[in-house]
């Protein structure tokens, strides 16, 4: 019994021990999200894309030099378009930034009316995936040809 008590003890002490060690060195805060960025031939293009087709809202950027257009795409999150790239890129299509619609069918008439192709998740142009949580989805690229992901995830 004299035992039995001298360990519930240590484990106490040990318990309490640790619990102040964990307070007196925080965890390191995780990693967040702050901005993607994307490097294009034509500025005012690509920002007429986005302006068009996602009706993005920009936001102040530092430097001022007609070569920076810096997007809000969630909270506390933004894109960085910079002009200066040669030429555009091929890119893989599993490679993209997905954005979230309220309705993709009706996103697709839009595509239609801006007369920009769109494709399934296996490059068949003019379809739509529906996965198998019921959230539809089409793929589109850019005028750089960086592949976007339109879907109607809540």
């Amino acid at each position: 019994m004299k035992i039995a008590r001298h360990f519930f003890l240590l484990l106490i002490t040990l318990g309490c021990y640790s619990t102040l060690i964990a307070q007196s060195h925080p965890a390191k805060p995780k990693a967040l999200l702050n901005h993607v960025a994307i490097f294009v031939v034509n500025l005012e293009k690509t920002k007429a894309f986005y302006r068009d087709v996602f009706q993005l809202d920009t936001i102040p950027e530092p430097f001022h030099d007609g070569k920076h257009t810096w997007y809000s795409i969630a909270p506390g999150v933004s894109m960085h378009v910079i002009q200066g790239a040669g030429k555009p890129k091929e890119y893989y299509q599993n490679n993209h930034i997905c954005f979230s619609v309220s309705n993709t069918p009706d996103f697709v008439e839009k595509l239609r009316e801006l007369g920009l192709n769109w494709f399934n998740a296996s490059g068949v142009k003019s379809q739509i995936t529906t996965r198998i949580d019921g959230v539809k989805q089409v793929w589109i690229t850019d005028p750089d040809g960086y592949w976007l992901e339109i879907n109607d995830a809540k």
